[in-house]
């Protein structure tokens, strides 16, 4: 299959494309750096378009022979009229752009945060309430996607929550990296009691992809993380057991938050695909190479 993939380059997106690449698909990836992974830009079964994500007439052109689109890419803005332009309007675009081009599938990459307001238990099908512009802008794209309905085109949105990964690529949340650090360092490092989440790595995430690229699904909404719930002590407590002498401590915060926590559930994906996920497998090799990159 030849596949139209944005933000192939990026965190998550580089992933999903070794994924794919593995699987014998070919992949144009649009990209603002094509060389930023070189492994990617040299594969035989990979073209390197490059543009902007509001470079509409590149998308265009790259999205002919194309059987799928995958959009990875985010666009950001200061405001809400940028966040609209840059991020929900070139979704808008690139949906319509993919089904004029006789794309059979399009997958489109949310975050929990269209989700938003987070309840006990939190499923696919319940409303979304977002709580941040993050969150509206995605949320919005959201609806565009599963909106389009006037097409033979196949539709679907995975919602990836907190995703770890590789050292070596930017990625937008850098907790791991600083808790190893002050860990290094001898530091305290300080925490909110309590806080933790569903964290998943990217490579787990990646075989989301695989799987609804593979299905017959059509506008269908999965949450892409774990299926353990992970304290941020735990972690810390982590990259203190893998840096032997240290005299780094902990030290907690109470917000008053409560002991139970509010939980994503992720029994769709396994439903569906018979995948279930444990952040635990990779967070000491995730920690591991925090320590050493310092």
């Amino acid at each position: 299959m030849q596949i139209f993939l944005t933000g192939g380059t990026g965190f998550i997106g580089h992933f999903v494309a070794k994924e794919f690449l593995k699987l014998g698909h070919s992949l144009k990836i649009l990209a603002r750096n094509p060389n930023k992974i070189p492994s990617l830009a040299a594969h035989k079964n990979v073209e390197m378009i490059h543009a902007e994500l509001l470079d509409f007439a590149a998308m265009e052109k790259g999205l002919q022979g194309c059987e799928a689109c995958v959009h990875i890419a985010l666009g950001w803005g200061d405001t809400p009229s940028t966040m609209l332009a840059n991020d929900t309007a070139a979704t808008v675009q690139l949906l319509e752009l993919a089904a004029n081009a006789g794309c059979e599938k399009f997958i489109y990459t949310s975050s929990t945060a269209a989700f938003g307001k987070i309840r006990s238990y939190s499923k696919e099908d319940m409303v979304c309430m977002p709580q941040d512009l993050y969150g509206a802008t995605k949320a919005a794209s959201e609806a565009y996607v599963l909106g389009f309905s006037k097409t033979k085109m196949k539709r679907n949105i995975i919602r990836p929550g907190y995703t770890f990964g590789n050292m070596e690529i930017d990625q937008p949340d850098r907790r791991f990296f600083n808790i190893a650090k002050a860990v290094k360092e001898n530091r305290t490092v300080h925490l909110t009691k309590h806080d933790g989440t569903q964290f998943i790595h990217a490579s787990q995430l990646a075989k989301l992809y695989v799987a609804l690229l593979n299905s017959d699904l059509n506008e269908e909404v999965f949450f892409g993380l774990g299926a353990q719930w992970i304290s941020w002590k735990h972690i810390a407590e982590r990259a203190i057991a893998l840096c032997p002498g240290t005299k780094a401590v902990i030290e907690e915060e109470d917000k008053g938050w409560g002991s139970d926590p509010c939980l994503f559930s992720v029994e769709k994906m396994e439903k569906f695909f018979g995948l279930k996920f444990d952040g635990n497998d990779f967070i000491d090799e995730h920690l591991c190479a925090s320590l050493f990159s310092i």
